[in-house]
């Protein structure tokens, strides 16, 4: 239990640190990144989703057994955003320096799998 609580402080630290500051960085973004963002709703939906599975992450290193069962969800939440990077930046439609991110969140994933099978059941 020791490595699954390891790995989702790192991943939830990590994860706060990278989203919080997307809350102030939407007109950056919009001029440094074109086209500009059209859909505010949908970037600080993101942000504050992603944000929250954060927080999930840091609840879950906190007690792993009795939280086992959310690693599953926190595994989908990692492969599909590194997943759509890959095809995003794949198709041309991302930068390759977005790979980074989507790197990140493809080896946390792999991270929450193996924490998923050394976690043993919580007993009642």
């Amino acid at each position: 239990m020791k490595f699954a609580k390891i790995v989702f402080w790192i991943a939830g630290i990590w994860g706060v640190l990278v989203i919080t500051p997307l809350y102030f960085l939407f007109d950056l973004i919009s001029r440094n990144d074109p086209p500009p963002i059209m859909h505010p709703g949908f970037f600080y939906g993101f942000a504050g989703a992603a944000l929250a599975w954060q927080i999930a992450f840091l609840f879950i290193a906190q007690d792993p057994a009795r939280f086992r069962p959310l690693m599953i969800p926190s595994i989908l939440e990692k492969a599909t955003y590194s997943v759509a990077v890959f095809v995003l930046v794949f198709q041309g439609r991302m930068h390759r320096s977005d790979l980074v991110f989507g790197g990140t969140d493809l080896l946390l994933g792999l991270l929450f799998v193996v924490a998923y099978f050394k976690t043993p059941p919580r007993t009642v």
